[in-house]
């Protein structure tokens, strides 16, 4: 439940943005509905992100410090506190609800990403090696439900509210057609993101810390054992002294040359992969206006008013993750124990390569040709679907399993910030990439790029670099976490007594 706030508290800002130029960036003299400016875009939608990246590296390193109980219940009250005051920004001038909006948004991204390391690391502790791919999926694929349900609440709330006060389209009336009520409508999908934070908190509370953080990295095995026969309802015995001898013999930290030597080609892995990936995943969107215009979902803004642009982006949101976000998640979780993350994530990597080469090089003829339309959507979707049935769930699952506990939650979100500054150059670098190459054809406010089918190959071939740079990476199937990471010495066993779950 933790991982599906994150999503919906992280993507529910794209259902609105058009809402909020709207509302606050009306300029008569353009003749078009507002929009918010080129740095605005950028610093409303990627504050989040940044402050994602900031509390993966934070709270991943706090993790492995005070222990992953302790401050996971900190990441939820913060989340919970942002969503709020997210939606209460307030301010006499559009610039000071913008800045309000943007401090807060920042200070939510912080407590997602503590949910990442946090989250990711526990799922893998508490699992046993037969099924612990499929658990730590099926908490990511909560990202999909999550988007999902953002989605559903932004339908629910512009649809009600355009029915009560119902406006013009633009081009009938430019001022009559934004209602003053949908004000109230970012700042209600906003705010609703506290609900699921503040019902896990409880449950979150309730749970012991992992029997590996207690007996690998506070060398308690009595209270390791304690807290596994109230999970497990069996009686555990801990076994002390050959803790303390398994503890002398591996003790080496993030900084030294011993954790270079065994685990610097892994974190290199897990860090560009995961990079690489995010850039490609989260530069997605440039080209998601095309096609929805392309199959009808979603009109030109001048034929809607703004409630009813908001339902219809959500609506479009809605479909996409129906029909292929979701679904991608789903089978990682049913197959990732049988096929392995390695497969799972080259196979991935090598259809996002294939079908981005497809939408690419035709870009022209499938977006401006109507015969073609359905290619276009089909090879959008199936992009979309291989980054989760690959990747965007693998890059999760690895760094939480060849890590050693003493350093796991660290390593873990230093690999989810490398992600993050990926979907930082993916959402904004490539945003003024994809504009248009002839002076006067780009969005108002911004400066001539690449253009958008020069954008696409470019990202076809990263990638291509993440299918290279996933043999970084080893595969971690049927293997407990002691043996992957090399924590049990030699014998390739560890003590039930200290870690019951490695069995």
């Amino acid at each position: 439940m933790g991982f599906f706030t994150d999503a919906y508290d992280l993507f529910c800002i794209s259902t609105v943005t058009k809402l909020l130029g709207r509302l606050y960036y009306y300029d008569p003299s353009t003749g078009k509905p507002g929009s918010l400016p080129p740095n605005v875009n950028s610093a409303v939608n990627g504050v989040a992100l940044c402050g994602t990246l900031a509390g993966q590296l934070f709270f991943g390193w706090l993790g492995d410090k005070l222990g992953r109980k302790r401050v996971y219940g900190a990441t939820l009250l913060l989340m919970v506190v942002c969503s709020i005051a997210s939606g209460l920004s307030f301010g006499s001038t559009a610039k000071s609800v913008m800045t309000t909006l943007c401090f807060f948004r920042f200070w939510l991204g912080f407590g997602i990403g503590g949910d990442y390391p946090l989250s990711a690391t526990i799922m893998s502790e508490y699992a046993n090696k037969r099924t612990r791919g499929a658990f730590i999926a099926a908490v990511f694929a909560m990202q999909g439900t999550g988007i999902l349900a953002g989605a559903a609440v932004s339908i629910i709330i512009s649809a009600a509210f355009n029915n009560i006060y119902h406006r013009p389209s633009f081009n009938e009336d430019p001022i009559l057609s934004t209602a003053p009520q949908a004000d109230f409508v970012w700042r209600l999908i906003f705010m609703l993101g506290a609900i699921p934070a503040l019902l896990t908190f409880y449950w979150r509370m309730k749970m012991p810390e992992t029997a590996r953080y207690t007996a690998l990295v506070e060398g308690n095995a009595k209270q390791a054992a304690l807290d596994m026969t109230r999970v497990m309802e069996v009686e555990l015995h801990a076994e002390q002294d050959k803790l303390d001898k398994m503890r002398a013999m591996d003790n080496y930290g993030l900084f030294s040359r011993e954790f270079v030597r065994k685990h610097g080609l892994h974190l290199l892995g897990t860090c560009s992969t995961w990079f690489l990936l995010d850039i490609a995943f989260y530069s997605q969107n440039l080209f998601q206006k095309d096609v929805l215009t392309a199959v009808g979902w979603l009109p030109k803004a001048g034929t809607m008013n703004a409630l009813e642009e908001v339902y219809r982006i959500s609506r479009a949101q809605a479909l996409i993750a129906l029909v292929s976000t979701v679904p991608g998640y789903w089978f990682t979780v049913a197959f990732i124990d049988r096929l392995g993350r390695f497969t799972i994530q080259l196979l991935g990597f090598f259809m996002m390569t294939a079908f981005m080469f497809g939408l690419s090089i035709p870009y022209y003829t499938l977006r401006d040709h109507h015969k073609y339309h359905i290619v276009f959507v089909v090879l959008y979707a199936f992009t979309f679907f291989f980054a989760n049935f690959g990747p965007n769930s693998t890059t999760f699952i690895v760094p939480a399993e060849i890590f050693p506990a003493r350093v796991r939650s660290t390593c873990h979100g230093i690999s989810a910030a490398s992600g993050k500054a990926g979907a930082i150059v993916g959402a904004f670098g490539f945003l003024y990439a994809a504009q248009s190459s002839h002076e006067g054809q780009q969005d108002p406010g911004y400066p001539t790029g690449l253009g958008i089918r020069t954008s696409l190959i470019m990202l076809g071939v990263i990638n291509g670099l993440g299918f290279l740079f996933t043999f970084l990476v080893p595969e971690t199937m049927g293997r407990s976490l002691e043996e992957i990471s090399g924590e049990n010495g030699c014998d390739g066993e560890l003590n039930a007594e200290v870690a019951p779950y490695a069995l």
